[in-house]
């Protein structure tokens, strides 16, 4: 794993990789080379913003294992990397602005700080830095990693495991104070890895940062592991609905739910007494089954539970005794605000009930679609027919637009069974947009559903095509200067035109 930067051109020919290597010259009897099969680039990275600055190598043959040749853990998606933790970057690059490695030119490490992506935002430009990038380095300057570099660790230790959380990207010169270094993030990239490794594929390790302090932009509608092709069979697999929640008293599961903020949970009002005992309840995320083994659960207390007050349903916001953490299986849903989902639209329910998923009582999926109600309606959806159980309620009806998926509704049990069956082969759901008001009060502004971080964005630097000092800026064309001048305050123009990749 490299950066996409080292190769321009797009092509890998006559390049070589060197492993064990200690010293640049003289002897390294610890040392193979391996030539390259396959260069493969992240396809949106972009040249301009230095985003998705990530490429993979295929060696020509696999190597042997030794002391001095070994694979490093990958940061999972979900890793946290809150400021003030210490990193360790290595290479063999400059060791100051235009002051190359002298000989024999032996492997450097630094020790870095994690510097947040708000903070680094502040030095970079706001539009510089995104969530595919993490910052390290002193804010007074003085140790960082620096040409020469680019492609190589940024790496952090946790429970005696080392673990990559960052490639070296690009900076504003080295060392200087108030521009730490800039690395892709790693964590970013776990599904894209494993979609280009089919096999051996590398170790991945969540690393939590102990506190509240995560800066990275929380998005919503996220399933990462549900990139298959969705053909209406009913079972699951872990993470395919990572918003999915259990909502248990006593142990046992009693209604669905999905997570909708870090801290909020959407279920069902008939799923509770009125006025509801928070203490009674327990929330379950990243649950497959409710009987077996579940290694990605995590179990949290409830302190409130607000029920909607209107005529007809209403739902439940139920809030956790603390923030829940984010991976690949536990992600929160987007909430709908009024989406229109056209009529023939596919969607999903899903949910646990007793006597479903066999013996280990795995949740279940349910297609559906959007159809047209039997009665004119503006605060329904009506969906083709689906089996819904008791413990269904509470759970998603979910729309997937955009690459984001929305939640149109929440399943009710108690009131369909209690509905005459009409002729017509349709249910018909509460939109859940009617419930706006009370949402953004319980739970706050709802989630972003996408981040724009791959466009095209002026403010971005045009980094050196080829090896460069730290001292050097990019060659602008003049049209785009201008263009520049309209959109930036001096100031920040010559920020971001100073920061250059690390070939």
């Amino acid at each position: 794993m490299t950066a996409a930067h080292c190769f321009p051109s797009r092509s890998a020919s006559g390049v070589t990789v060197v492993l064990g290597l200690q010293s640049l010259q003289g002897s390294n009897p610890n040392m193979v080379s391996r030539s390259i099969t396959t260069l493969i680039i992240h396809p949106s990275y972009n040249s301009r913003t230095s985003d998705n600055d990530i490429a993979l190598l295929q060696l020509s043959s696999p190597v042997t294992l030794t002391s001095y040749i070994t694979p490093v853990c990958l940061a999972s998606t979900g890793s946290t990397f809150y400021s003030g933790i210490n990193t360790w970057v290595t290479g063999w690059g400059d060791i100051g602005s235009g002051v190359s490695l002298p000989s024999p030119q032996t492997l450097q490490e630094v020790q870095v700080p994690i510097v947040g992506n708000r903070r680094c935002k502040c030095n970079y430009g706001a539009s510089t830095i995104n969530d595919n990038m993490v910052c390290a380095g002193l804010l007074e300057g003085g140790k960082d990693s620096c040409q020469g570099d680019s492609g190589g660790p940024l790496v952090i230790k946790q429970n005696g495991r080392w673990i990559q959380a960052g490639i070296v990207s690009f900076g504003r010169g080295c060392a200087e104070p108030n521009f730490p270094g800039v690395y892709s993030r790693v964590s970013q990239y776990q599904t894209w890895i494993n979609a280009q490794i089919t096999s051996n594929q590398p170790g991945f390790v969540t690393f939590t940062s102990t506190g509240t302090d995560s800066d990275l932009t929380v998005v919503c509608g996220r399933a990462f592991l549900n990139s298959r092709v969705l053909d209406g069979s009913s079972g699951v697999t872990a993470g395919q609905w990572p918003w999915m929640a259990s909502l248990q008293k006593d142990g046992r599961h009693v209604c669905g739910g999905t997570l909708v903020s870090l801290d909020s949970v959407l279920s069902n009002a008939d799923c509770f007494s009125n006025p509801p005992v928070p203490s009674d309840w327990t929330v379950v995320l990243g649950r497959l089954k409710q009987n077996g083994s579940n290694p990605f659960e995590v179990s949290l207390k409830v302190t409130n539970i607000t029920l909607s007050n209107q005529t007809g349903s209403n739902v439940a916001v139920l809030r956790l005794s603390t923030t829940s953490p984010l991976n690949e299986y536990i992600q929160p849903i987007c909430l709908d605000n009024g989406r229109t989902f056209p009529l023939g639209t596919t969607c999903w329910a899903a949910g646990w009930s007793s006597g479903r998923g066999g013996e280990e009582e795995v949740l279940q999926e349910f297609q559906t679609s959007m159809l047209e109600c039997t009665r004119p309606t503006n605060d329904s959806f009506c969906t083709s027919t689906f089996t819904l159980a008791e413990g269904d309620s509470g759970g998603p009806l979910m729309c997937q637009q955009g690459g984001s998926w929305y939640q149109a509704a929440v399943l009710s049990f108690a009131r369909r069974s209690l509905r005459k069956r009409r002729a017509a082969a349709v249910m018909e759901f509460e939109k859940l947009s009617q419930f706006e008001d009370f949402l953004v009060q319980t739970v706050g502004p709802f989630l972003p559903s996408t981040v724009n971080s791959s466009s095209f964005n002026p403010t971005s630097p045009t980094p050196p095509t080829t090896a460069s000092t730290s001292t050097s800026t990019p060659d602008w064309h003049i049209h785009k200067k201008i263009y520049f001048y309209f959109r930036l305050i001096f100031h920040t123009f010559w920020n971001i035109i100073s920061s250059e990749h690390r070939d």
